[in-house]
């Protein structure tokens, strides 16, 4: 019988927030498009457009600030594992 293959957790969580960091620039492409396949929902109004957009804005540099430092944080962690070595 086979042993399950075991992916050390350090490298799994550092894996997946490389995916993250790859997929905010399309999340970001969603959301502004979003308002040019549904018209109808924010009308022809430019301030709801304007406010959507800095929204959506604001909300992506967030998410990548977040997505960056959990990455510097895991990088640290990976040097400092790597000099107790």
């Amino acid at each position: 019988m086979k042993s399950p293959v075991f992916l050390e957790r350090q490298g799994y969580r550092r894996r997946r927030l490389q995916d993250v960091a790859r997929l905010v620039p399309v999340l970001g492409l969603f959301l502004f498009m979003v308002p040019l396949l549904g018209n109808q929902r924010f009308g022809n109004e430019l301030a709801v457009l304007l406010v959507y957009f800095f929204l959506a804005w604001a909300f992506l540099i967030v998410i990548a600030a977040l997505v960056a430092r959990a990455l510097e944080r895991q990088a640290a962690d990976d040097r400092a594992q790597e000099a107790e070595e």
